[in-house]
């Protein structure tokens, strides 16, 4: 046999390492590819499975629901309450996301991606937000009317027992509108993980996450809420009906058992800490035959508050909260126990802090229209009383009996007796004692109020200033607005902004800061409303399932104006803003925002 060289035994043995990584890179490829089908398959089944439930949420328990409230067993505004703008969430999915799903799955051969669907239809998740806000209060609104109707509990109750509900209950199913988008986020970052860098998907995938990303911050946020609410519930009954617990506002950090060393003398004592964002309840043991209970002893709180480590050669691992209330020398159960302790304080008392300071700038800052140099030394431009029908601090509705207009003297808004019950002197008006808004009182006399004001709470989806979108608008102007045929139309302001062009908002007044409800208008079908003596011709429609808007216009042109805006916008197209005509400045998209003067 010929004896094989040196060279050639090295270069078999290269030849043998290159072809099996060259073997293994491509067998890489097709599980690469067999990882993204099974993603996007597993995007198209629990898809189908969503829209299974948002049917049975829409068509099933709304229905049923509404039909019953058109009885007059129960109003009507408790069930579009409880379910806001659900059907708006079932036509978009139904009629659009599972569709394109459904589409591509079955040309995935051809074209194997789903982030540019994704990336064209993610834009449409910004209704969850409506949904979400809504989701706190829905769920009171129907713990409150079960226990209320009779009726209305033996609808929901039949229809749990129903096969299709798969034996859970309707609070379940209403949660899974909130579960959806962070779900619709992992299984996209997982895609990513599997996409090639080089894949001409990514960019569209890496778009559609982020704004995915933006919308599950939200609904993250209300799961993380009802967590908190439900924690609440569960320490208020272990207090024994403790006031100020179970409040939106209180967010749980910490609770626990630990000792508290007596001031006086080495002894100690089991206490019960329950720690929140806002203050320390220092609780002992009573007597219960149903579960531990406690009774709260001492309310410390977290403004002003300070924590120490401390040294005692006879009781280990100490620490000292002091506060305006109470100090308390503690004892832990361990070093990890104290530090963990310590921590928690740390971090609540640091947040405090940094939340006070975000508040004074703030209401510093309040008044727009007068500066603060100005304020009380110039007299302001007042808002009109038919400009607006809420206080623009509280945003509560007037009405001519029990909450009728008044005028703040420092900054000229429109406030109701409460927001306007205090007095400030101001100079334009030679030091006289003026009646004045809360927050315009606080900036002339340098006090602070212990209650945030109205300007510095995060905003709600309606508490969006009609002035300010209106000067943005793809179209805005007055139309007469109803909901029922048989009842006569309200004169509204309407707005489809430009930043959010798919939505309708209807405000009372021009100036309104908040509106009085959204319309959703993907999914809505438009038509011309038969002429009558209550609908003339210049009238139309908006209908999804059970929900129906009768809108009408002052004259045709205008009708058609802003038909040719919602017959884009109910199939998803974004439209472009109606600049009207010169000297013509009927309800086009800078028309008639009112400036006062």
């Amino acid at each position: 046999m010929q004896a094989i060289s040196r060279d050639q035994n090295i270069r078999v043995i290269w030849d043998f390492n290159m072809s099996e990584e060259i073997t293994c890179c491509f067998q890489q490829e097709p599980i690469k590819e067999l990882k993204l089908y099974k993603i996007a398959s597993e995007l198209l089944q629990t898809e189908r499975a969503y829209v299974t439930r948002l049917y049975l949420l829409d068509q099933v328990f709304c229905t049923k629901l509404t039909e019953e409230a058109g009885k007059g067993t129960f109003p009507v505004e408790v069930v579009k309450g409880i379910f806001s703008n659900v059907g708006s969430i079932h036509t978009f999915h139904s009629q659009f996301l599972l569709p394109g799903l459904e589409t591509r799955m079955s040309q995935w051969d051809s074209t194997p991606r789903i982030g540019d669907i994704l990336a064209q239809l993610a834009p449409f998740l910004r209704m969850y937000a409506e949904y979400v806000k809504n989701f706190d209060n829905a769920m009171d609104l129907l713990k409150q009317w079960m226990e209320r109707s009779a009726q209305f509990n033996a609808i929901i109750q039949d229809i749990q027992s129903q096969e299709a509900c798969g034996n859970l209950t309707l609070q379940h199913h209403m949660l899974e509108p909130v579960q959806r988008v962070p779900r619709y986020e992992m299984l996209l970052k997982d895609y990513l993980k599997k996409l090639p860098e080089d894949d001409p998907d990514r960019s569209q995938a890496e778009k559609s996450l982020n704004i995915i990303s933006m919308a599950a911050t939200h609904s993250n946020t209300a799961i993380r809420k009802m967590e908190n609410l439900k924690k609440l519930m569960e320490i208020y009954e272990m207090l024994g009906g403790e006031e100020d617990i179970v409040n939106p506002s209180n967010e749980l950090i910490k609770e626990g058992q630990i000792l508290k060393l007596a001031a006086r003398n080495t002894s100690s004592m089991e206490i019960y800490l329950i720690l929140f964002n806002n203050m320390l309840l220092y609780c002992v043991p009573k007597f219960s035959l149903v579960g531990q209970r406690f009774t709260v002893r001492t309310r410390v709180g977290v403004e002003g508050m300070k924590v120490l480590e401390t040294s005692n050669d006879d009781y280990p691992h100490t620490f000292q909260v002091s506060g305006k209330e109470r100090t308390l020398e503690l004892q832990a159960s361990s070093e990890q126990d104290k530090e963990d302790w310590i921590k928690a304080f740390q971090k609540t008392i640091e947040i405090f802090q940094q939340k006070n300071e975000t508040f004074k700038s703030a209401s510093k800052e309040v008044v727009d229209e007068v500066s603060v140099k100005e304020l009380g030394k110039r007299a302001p431009r007042w808002i009109r009383d038919n400009e607006v029908t809420m206080c623009m601090k509280c945003k509560e509705p007037f009405n001519p009996l029990t909450r009728r207009r008044h005028h703040c003297r420092a900054c000229g808004y429109v406030v109701c007796y409460k927001c306007s019950d205090y007095k400030a002197s101001l100079r334009y008006d030679g030091n006289k004692l003026n009646k004045v808004c809360k927050d315009c009182y606080f900036i002339l006399t340098g006090r602070m109020d212990a209650e945030e004001p109205v300007s510095g709470k995060k905003r709600g989806i309606l508490e969006i200033e009609a002035a300010q979108v209106s000067g943005n608008s793809v179209l805005c102007g007055f139309l007469q607005h109803s909901t029922d045929r048989t009842k006569p139309c309200q004169r509204v302001w309407c707005v489809i902004p430009q930043h959010d062009a798919l939505v309708l908002y209807l405000y009372g007044a021009p100036q309104d800061v908040k509106a009085q409800c959204t319309i959703p208008l993907l999914g809505y079908q438009v038509e011309d409303v038969q002429r009558s003596l209550d609908h003339p011709p210049t009238s139309f429609r908006l209908r999804q399932s059970k929900s129906v808007h009768y809108f009408t216009a002052d004259t045709e042109e205008v009708k058609l104006r802003w038909l040719g805006v919602i017959c884009k916008a109910v199939i998803g197209e974004m439209p472009e803003c109606q600049t009207p005509d010169d000297g013509d400045l009927a309800n086009g998209c800078h028309e008639g925002v009112p400036d006062g003067s």
